[in-house]
């Protein structure tokens, strides 16, 4: 399976796409360039926005503005005015700590890890924000918090820690928000790159972006097996998002980062996003309930 360019972005860190269903467009952010993009659905335009903070993450607030994670906390962006609203301090008094990747659960709760400029081995956490902006932590001693999606019945939180190479599985109670390790779903082989970002199909398989891995792998966190593989043109594969109106498209992010000039001569669309049709829909990403 093949995907196909969407955007030539060049992005350094292209991360965090999302589908936005209200506005028929899909969002995604390039990290290091404090900047994040907007492509239309029906017109194929694009846009962009810049900002004074790294953004790491993009999610839907309940009025369909955006929540952003940044280094150092998360905020609202209003679409309309193009206004950054701060919203909760996270690891701010650590200067060199950043919000990484996150998604709303079935409540509406944001999960957001985080995770240390130079990848200092388990300096993250990951964290779960309530409608109070309430923060929990719920996971301790996190390297590159990375991927989370439930199971369809939403009575499994699938989650990558990027440098452990698996994708872990917790039993979640979707009343409290409690999670509770459960086994590891899938082992990534060294040979096909680490697992970064990840988005979930209606049948509950997951579809993971492999950095260093040319690709997105289509795992089955019941058994472990590998089902599949969109095949990229770039080495460093970040993230994907199901996206369009039914939901039967696969938008993908790439990075230039960790790249010399000899290899982004060889892989020159490095850090653009690229379009699959992955032959399955995926689930509606939850929006968050502050």
């Amino acid at each position: 399976m093949m995907a196909y360019l969407l955007y030539p972005a060049q992005c350094f860190l292209g991360e965090g796409p999302l589908w936005h269903p209200a506005r028929k467009s899909c969002f995604w952010t390039d990290i290091e360039a404090r900047k994040f993009y907007e492509y239309s659905w029906s017109d194929h335009t694009v846009s962009t926005r810049e900002v004074d903070y790294k953004v790491t993450l993009i999610l839907r607030d309940k009025h369909e503005q955006l929540l952003l994670g940044l280094n150092g906390g998360l905020a609202r962006y209003n679409l309309d005015e193009d206004k950054l609203e701060w919203l909760l301090d996270i690891e701010k008094e650590m200067p060199d700590h950043r919000c990484n990747d996150g998604a709303c659960d079935s409540k509406g709760r944001l999960w957001v890890g985080s995770m240390h400029s130079e990848f200092i081995t388990g300096a993250g956490s990951l964290y779960c924000v309530d409608d109070g902006l309430t923060l929990q932590k719920k996971l301790e001693r996190v390297s590159i918090s990375n991927g989370i999606a439930w199971s369809p019945d939403n009575l499994h939180m699938y989650y990558i820690d990027t440098p452990r190479r698996t994708v872990s599985s917790f039993r979640f109670d979707q009343a409290s928000g409690q999670i509770e390790f459960e086994s590891v779903a899938v082992h990534i082989p060294a040979n096909l790159g680490v697992p970064d970002g990840m988005a979930i199909d209606e049948e509950g398989m997951l579809w993971i972006a492999h950095w260093g891995g040319f690709g997105v792998y289509k795992w089955n966190p019941r058994n472990g097996e590998l089902l599949d593989m969109i095949n990229l043109p770039v080495p460093n594969v970040t993230s994907c998002a199901f996206s369009g109106e039914y939901l039967d498209h696969l938008v993908i992010t790439t990075a230039r980062q960790d790249l010399n000039g000899e290899e982004l001569r060889k892989y020159p669309e490095s850090g653009d996003v690229f379009i699959a049709r992955p032959g399955v829909k995926g689930l509606p990403e939850n929006k968050c309930r502050f």
